[in-house]
């Protein structure tokens, strides 16, 4: 399984903004740090403001700021939202799948329960606890621009 880059961005934005409570940080700011294109994350950061998690205040002093506490922030939940859907394999999407076998396969269900178990996993962790595990030093690598992509 594999996160799209939406996901992904999604939980950097929020890792940035963790390390840096109450200051506003605009989105080249955060692109310039991970090395990323400002464009695609103007779209995560919409996201991320459309589930509570970022406030987004305009103008010249504004910037992106977490919604909600870091211990209130559910990984699942941003992962959940982030992602178009969890079709591991095709036979997922009934409208779209053309598996022959489907209707007497047993990988479907498998797959389905190791989707619901990393889901899970996310579920029990929030950004709080991102921070908590991180090594020392996280601030320093996140508040430094990177090179950028390519």
């Amino acid at each position: 399984m594999r996160l799209t880059l939406h996901a992904d961005y999604s939980l950097r934005v929020l890792m940035y903004l963790a390390v840096r409570p109450g200051r506003p940080a605009s989105t080249q700011e955060i692109a310039d740090s991970y090395g990323i294109s400002k464009h695609h994350l103007v779209r995560v950061v919409q996201t991320l403001a459309q589930q509570g998690d970022v406030e987004v205040r305009p103008g010249r002093s504004g910037g992106v700021l977490l919604g909600r506490p870091p211990a209130d922030i559910r990984l699942g939940r941003v992962v959940r939202a982030a992602e178009p859907d969890f079709h591991l394999v095709e036979c997922f999407d009934r409208e779209r799948n053309t598996c022959p076998i489907a209707p007497a396969c047993g990988l479907q269900g498998v797959l389905a329960e190791a989707r619901n178990a990393f889901l899970a996993t996310l579920d029990r962790y929030t950004l709080e606890d991102l921070l908590r595990r991180s090594k020392p030093g996280l601030s320093d690598l996140l508040l430094t621009p990177a090179a950028p992509e390519g």
